[in-house]
């Protein structure tokens, strides 16, 4: 059995730039691209040890004989904060679709969902105090 390791998800985006910028604009740092110049075909980013990519419907298509979806909610991205509301307040003054306001969830987490320029769903996740 292989061993595997650096676990990453792909992301499929018609502009590529446009969706690093939505990720970058959310503290995530550029690690990886593809042309180092001009319109990149794939962009990998990286947050507190996650990485995540952003790869070219039309390069995954030529390139790999892949079919991939380009937008809709086919995966979420998960990111942790210790304030919900003003991580949803924020995105969402920035033009972010609003999918769910900020929402108690099992009386342990507040919970709010939008969207990154794709439409892949971007959930908003605090704990909250006991008790």
């Amino acid at each position: 059995m292989p061993l595997f390791r650096t676990p990453q998800v792909i992301l499929f985006s018609e502009d590529v730039a446009r969706a690093a910028g939505f990720y970058t604009g959310l503290g995530f740092t550029e690690a990886f691209r593809v042309p180092a110049e001009g319109d990149p075909i794939h962009v990998d980013l990286t947050l507190d040890g996650y990485r995540i990519g952003i790869a070219s419907v039309a390069s995954t298509r030529d390139d790999h004989g892949l079919d991939p979806v380009p937008c809709g909610q086919r995966a979420a991205v998960v990111l942790w904060t210790d304030d919900v509301v003003d991580a949803y307040d924020r995105l969402t003054g920035q033009g972010a679709p609003a999918i769910a306001a900020p929402h108690r969830w099992l009386d342990r987490l507040l919970i709010a969902w939008t969207a990154d320029p794709d439409g892949n769903p971007v959930q908003l996740v605090q704990h909250l105090p006991a008790g």
